[in-house]
Formats: C-alpha cells, structure tokens, sequence
C-alpha cells in the first residue's frame, strides 16, 4: 500500500495538463451553459436582485413561447433547406472540381487552385451588391434558391481545397485499374474513388451544412421575409427598447442543437475524415 500519495509525475501531469485543459473547456462551453440555464429560468427571475448559479425552478416556458408565439418552426424548416441545398450543391461540384485537380494536369490548373486559395481571404461582404443585383435580376430574391446559391460561393473553395487533398490521399493506380477494365473517368470516380473518400466527402459536407446554418450577413440581405432562416430569426429577438432574454437565449438553444447532434452522431467519421486529407498515400 503507497501512503506516499501521488507520484510526483502525476502531480505535475494533473498541473500542467489536466487542469489547464479543464480550464479551457469550460471557458469554451461556459457561455452555451450560461445560456441553457437561462433558457430554463422564469423570466420574472431573470433580473432578480437575489441571482444564483442554478435557477430556483427550471420552466420550459420560453421554448413553449418560441414554438407558439413566433415562427421560429418555420425558420428552423427554412435553414435546413437552404443548408441541405447548399451541401448538395456544394459537394456536387467541389467533389468534380476536386477531382478534376487531383487527376489532372493541365494548363491553369495551379492558378486556378490558387484563385480558390484567395477567394477565401476576402470577406464575403464584398459579394453582397453584386449578389443582390444578379439575383434581382433574375428575380429570385427572398428564395431558397438565392440563399443556396449566394452560401455556395463561399462554400465550394474552400471544400474544393478539402476534397482535392483527400483525393490525393488516393493511390491514382486505382483509377488506372478500372479504367483498364472498362470504366469511363466518371465511373472510375463514382464506383472507385468516391467510396474511399466517403469520409472526406462526410467531413466537407458537415463543413458546408454548418457555414450554411450559421451564416447571417447573406440571410439578412438576400431574403429575410418570405425565406426567414434561424440567424435572422434569432435577430429579431432584439428588440429596440427590450430584449427578451428568455426566448433568445432559448432560440439560441434550439438554433445551435441541430449541429451538436449532427457532430455528436457522425464525429469518428468527421475527425476520420479530417486527417485523412492531412496524409498523401
């Protein structure tokens, strides 16, 4: 029996590892439970004077409210809609385009790739006037269609890049072989390449869906009355002499639930995919 106590390398492990990394966990999580717990309080205690840690009596009140009084149910269906189209969209020529750069070599390919690059150091900001106008003219504002469109501009350079590295990671004798057996190009990706780059394709699509269901700016411009999706939704919470604490903070919930479950289902094959791209075979 050791009435020593711990060993110093214990000691020092659960110093210099194990209480910094509590600690940042629960400053990373601490506002997400702050708002939980908010979400389930009275909102006659929310000013209380007398404030605790732990609400007194957790109430569903607010989340009733939210789902009776507003159209936060509509806005739910609308940001899944426009987020399962943007991954549709995106994955469908983020997953060609990748391939294309990863199989072939042809003249502009390394501008291209690089114009990809760059696309993503601007702030989509500088796209808003000339969406607007495109979309004014073609007069799709206020849809689903707009907001797919406008997500997929920032969505699909930065997925391309994804999806060309996972690519990569595949031996191309693969491809050769069944195009010797008869495959076209686009057989040999579909029934070849694609299958083992499924959790690459996992990971970009999970990237996609959360650029698109958390994206404001674009919501707020290109729509915004009859395509009402959760951020904008969130945002009229606020109002100009009062905020009502007790349904943002609940929307706040609801809106960041979908996410947690999604990465909470499919995390091995989101970190699978993550890494696999990161080693060339």
């Amino acid at each position: 029996m050791n009435l020593a106590g711990p060993r110093p390398s214990t000691l020092r492990r659960a110093l210099t590892l194990h209480l910094p990394m509590a600690a940042i966990v629960l400053f990373a999580i601490g506002p997400y439970l702050w708002m939980l717990l908010t979400s389930l309080r009275v909102e006659s205690t929310l000013f209380s004077p007398q404030r605790t840690l732990l609400p007194d009596t957790l109430t569903a009140a607010n989340y009733l409210r939210l789902f009776t009084k507003t159209t936060f149910a509509v806005n739910l269906v609308h940001s899944l809609v426009v987020a399962l189209g943007t991954v549709l969209l995106g994955l469908a020529l983020s997953i060609t385009a990748a391939y294309a750069f990863s199989r072939y070599r042809f003249r502009g390919r390394r501008f291209l790739m690089l114009t990809f690059l760059l696309v993503n150091m601007f702030p989509i900001i500088l796209l808003i006037i000339p969406l607007f106008v495109t979309m004014r003219v073609l007069g799709i504002l206020d849809t689903h269609l707009a907001l797919v469109l406008a997500h997929a501009t920032f969505a699909i350079p930065f997925a391309t890049w994804m999806m060309t590295s996972y690519f990569d990671a595949i031996p191309r004798s693969l491809d050769e072989a069944a195009l010797v057996d008869g495959a076209t190009p686009l057989g040999a990706m579909l029934k070849v390449v694609l299958p083992l780059a499924l959790p690459g394709v996992i990971a970009t699509g999970i990237y996609i869906f959360i650029t698109s269901w958390n994206e404001y700016l674009y919501a707020s411009v290109l729509a915004g009355q009859q395509v009402r999706t959760l951020t904008v939704a969130v945002q009229t919470l606020i109002g100009e002499y009062e905020i009502a604490w007790g349904l943002l903070t609940a929307g706040g919930v609801v809106g960041a639930l979908p996410v947690t479950v999604l990465f909470l289902l499919i995390q091995k094959r989101l970190i699978a995919g993550m890494t696999q791209g990161a080693v060339k075979g």
